[in-house]
């Protein structure tokens, strides 16, 4: 069995999660108090983050989407935004999580006079804050961002060239994101053709509230390297009656090419996209050996931690020390990182943290 300790000494690579979803409450409440914001339930800090926590488990990703209205809001000053990124490498670096892709997007900050780009330095500027501050109480992580794009807006292509401008300060891929009900990928065909013109990264919310078009899409017409959820793929793979798996020619298409699903079991559950995380289809896409791996998707909203995802791993499906480690790896292999540093976080972080478990575990039977 993996121990709570152990889940969280791993060196852990997290591929998912929302910069606006995953603030500490106390955060939420000191930002409120400075720009006079009267909208939250409550100023108790363990208070409020249940409230969170029941307005996002509403079966529905809309309804679960309306819940960053309350974040959002406080993200309209420079020094907050700085302050959120700073803490949130932070709360990663003391979960265990050595790299880290943190998406935000940055057209959801400028109300307050914010332009784009200011929003994304400051995002950037927060994430070397916390790394500093991560590396300097021993808990090391590298930060790196995704610019997201909202499906519901209308400036994709902004917001793609403002990712691939700041591709060399730590910025690494371009994403879409928000309701996928009616915004089909293929409406922003632009935006994805300039990202992969400019030779960079593309990640997209597909399948997990849309189903099979959402994905096929993403990928044939806007060449998606990752899924962000994709869960839906389960929908082209079937039992027949004797107990054979069938894969459509989709699934087998996305196992085969090794696509990476960023899956993040606990939000789906919450958005109903599957009922229980014992129902979840993680476990067997795993067992299937598609390029599974765990997130977080929203730390606040979902009261998760990327150790908590691992633990209850362990509680539906029984995994041990060497899937936590199949799982890490998938993820660090599917990074938007360079190569070079692909490897070196395997070569030097992931793999022998995994080895020095096992030895510990070892000695401790012996």
């Amino acid at each position: 069995m993996l121990s709570p300790q152990v889940i969280r000494r791993a060196p852990k690579v997290l591929l998912h999660d929302h910069l606006d979803g995953g603030l500490r409450p106390a955060t939420i409440v000191e930002l409120a108090d400075e720009i006079g914001y009267g909208a939250l339930p409550t100023r108790d800090p363990e208070a409020l983050g249940a409230w969170f926590r029941r307005g996002a488990d509403r079966k529905s990703l809309e309804l679960y989407l309306e819940m960053f209205t309350h974040t959002v809001a406080l993200l309209q000053r420079r020094d907050a935004i700085v302050r959120v990124a700073a803490e949130c490498a932070e709360d990663l670096a003391a979960d265990g999580v050595v790299y880290a892709e943190v998406r935000y997007a940055p057209e959801l900050s400028t109300e307050g006079g914010l332009s784009m780009d200011e929003v994304v330095e400051a995002n950037l500027e927060g994430f070397r804050v916390g790394m500093a501050q991560a590396a300097a109480a021993g808990h090391p992580i590298v930060m790196r961002m995704l610019v997201t794009a909202m499906r519901q807006f209308s400036r994709s292509v902004e917001v793609a060239q403002l990712a691939v401008r700041h591709r060399d300060e730590g910025v690494v891929g371009f994403d879409t994101a928000g309701p996928e009900a009616g915004y089909r990928p293929t409406k922003y065909l632009d935006a994805f053709e300039y990202v992969r013109h400019e030779n960079f990264h593309v990640t997209i919310h597909a399948g997990e509230s849309f189903g099979l078009p959402s994905i096929w899409e993403a990928l044939q017409f806007c060449g998606a390297e990752r899924l962000g959820h994709g869960v839906r793929i389960v929908d082209d793979i079937t039992r027949t009656p004797d107990g054979a798996i069938h894969l459509g020619r989709l699934a087998a298409f996305v196992r085969d090419r090794r696509v990476p699903l960023e899956l993040c079991p606990t939000s789906n559950v919450h958005t109903g996209a599957t009922a229980t995380f014992a129902e979840h289809p993680i476990e067997l896409l795993r067992r299937l050996r598609f390029r599974v791996t765990l997130n977080t998707d929203n730390r606040l909203m979902s009261g998760v931690s990327l150790s908590s995802e691992f633990a209850a791993m362990e509680a539906a499906f029984g995994i041990g020390l060497d899937e936590m480690e199949w799982l890490t790896l998938n993820a660090a292999k599917s990074a938007f990182a360079p190569f070079d540093e692909r490897l070196r976080l395997i070569a030097t972080i992931v793999k022998p943290g995994y080895a020095a478990l096992r030895a510990e575990g070892s000695a401790v039977v012996a």
